[in-house]
């Protein structure tokens, strides 16, 4: 389907045909105009389907219609991460550069002249907010602002929010909500938990689900089954001469993302490491240089697996083996967008092959093995159903010796959770923690862009944008 044969608004179609979006994605296709005819919606649809502009194109449309006479938060849309949040705020300046509409993002992990901007914009009425839970919450206890008015709700990745601990906070959120709204819940999975939390928030809704949890083909998958002394030799090898595009290499430990990182500066390598022990500023920093091409290779933790739209990333690198099934899906998927080709490589260690037989039982089919280069002598047989002490996280009998060996520099764990209600900046209550991390940091679904943050606020209601120095840039042509 094309988009001008959708009924939108023409300058929702002014922004689409200034970034040369012509033709849409299946599940753009399908929601759409489910979503413009007003109907609750549950979506499944992973990262670089197109979901984000599945739910923004209507509720823009929706917005030049109707406007906002009354100068109130019409939309809200909830997302796991900071990073999901400014990507997704990068989409609208895009997809509405010829509508007099206007965002507040809301995340935590500024100063409290961020606090303030995020308050102003709410009270001032943004026709659009995009929040993460917990500073929204923060929001809600301190500054008074009134969400009553929400007409559109949008829950992005709820999968990635209830299993970072968000139920009870998405539940809170929902009860400030008018009980007159149109919501909208997109999922990469559909487990029972998703399903019992569309049952309390959702009314009659659609279900649509597009290409679940499968790689796209266009991704050249292989493995190497090694001992785990062999995985830094090979990256050694594997890295000794440049490649031609970008690559990121995944890690679930922060501390191997920092030795990685280290490793190849000593290959005098073109590299950045990213994880969430970094400051905002600096994240924001080594995304912006990465997507620019001023950093060839990305080594990173999963906090980069979901959400970032760069072109160019020919080669992902599973240092270790993914967590869950998911998680795989989400790294990999970081390559070969935008009909581009693209490879992924794991390195599966002796531990890991009970889980990596796993991702492949899930993606359903088997991952070809390539040999080690002959330097680096044997590795172990690839026998998952052999007892190689469980899946990588240990038996059962080494958990309960043992509880959480081998999580303590992992990004899994909630970082930060503690704070995210505390009182905001200028109260005596830990006037410090309201700007603190909004999130454990699992995996995002957006990059950072320079001058984007959480004071970024645009309001422009008297139909004209201040300048943006030319025309809109394309914002992927996944418009993911």
């Amino acid at each position: 389907m094309r988009f001008d044969e959708l009924e939108l608004n023409e300058d929702v179609r002014a922004g689409l045909d200034a970034m040369n979006f012509v033709e849409t994605t299946p599940v753009q296709e399908q929601t759409i105009p489910v979503i413009m005819q007003g109907r609750d919606l549950i979506g499944c649809a992973q990262t670089g389907t197109g979901k984000t502009a599945a739910y923004i194109l209507p509720l823009l449309d929706k917005l030049a219609r109707e406007g906002n006479p009354d100068n109130v938060v019409r939309s809200l849309i909830v997302v796991p991460t900071r990073e999901l949040a400014q990507q997704i705020d990068i989409q609208f300046q895009g997809f509405s550069y010829f509508l007099p509409v206007s965002t507040t993002v809301v995340y935590g992990g500024g100063d409290g002249i961020d606090w303030s901007f995020q308050k102003l914009g709410m009270l001032q009425g943004s026709d659009i907010v995009i929040a993460t839970p917990g500073r929204l919450l923060a929001h809600i206890a301190h500054s008074g602002i009134d969400l009553k008015h929400v007409e559109y709700f949008v829950l992005d990745e709820a999968d990635r929010m209830l299993d970072m601990g968000f139920f009870g906070d998405i539940m809170q959120i929902v009860a400030e909500l008018s009980k007159e709204r149109q919501t909208i819940m997109f999922s990469a999975t559909l487990p029972p938990k998703i399903r019992e939390l569309a049952k309390q928030i959702l009314h009659d809704p659609a279900e649509i689900s597009i290409a679940v949890s499968k790689p796209n083909e266009a991704i050249d998958q292989s493995a190497y089954v090694l001992y785990e002394n062999q995985k830094m030799e090979l990256i050694r090898e594997l890295f000794s001469t440049p490649r031609q595009t970008k690559t990121i290499i995944f890690s679930s430990s922060k501390l191997k993302v920092k030795e990685l990182a280290h490793a190849f500066k000593r290959m005098k390598l073109n590299v950045a490491a990213m994880h969430s022990d970094l400051e905002q500023e600096k994240r924001e920093e080594v995304m912006l240089d990465f997507k620019n091409g001023k950093i060839d290779i990305l080594v990173a933790t999963d906090i980069v697996a979901r959400g970032i739209d760069i072109e160019d990333i020919g080669t992902v690198v599973n240092y270790d083996v993914p967590h869950d099934p998911e998680d795989y899906i989400h790294r990999i998927g970081r390559t070969a967008r935008a009909s581009a080709e693209g490879a992924a490589i794991t390195f599966v260690s002796e531990k890991e092959q009970g889980k990596f037989h796993k991702i492949e039982e899930f993606i359903e089919r088997e991952v070809p093995k390539r040999d080690l280069p002959e330097r680096l002598g044997k590795g172990p047989a690839y026998a998952p159903g052999k007892d190689r002490g469980g899946d990588g996280r240990g038996s059962r009998g080494s958990r309960d010796r043992g509880r959480g060996r081998g999580r303590s520099g992992s990004d899994r764990r909630p970082e930060g959770r503690s704070g995210e209600r505390a009182a905001a900046p200028g109260q005596q209550a830990a006037p410090q923690a309201v700007p603190g991390s909004d999130a454990p940091q699992a995996t995002p679904d957006g990059q950072a862009a320079p001058g984007q943050g959480s004071s970024r606020r645009r309001r422009h209601r008297g139909g004209r944008r201040h300048s943006r120095g030319g025309r809109p840039v394309p914002a992927g042509k996944t418009n993911e």
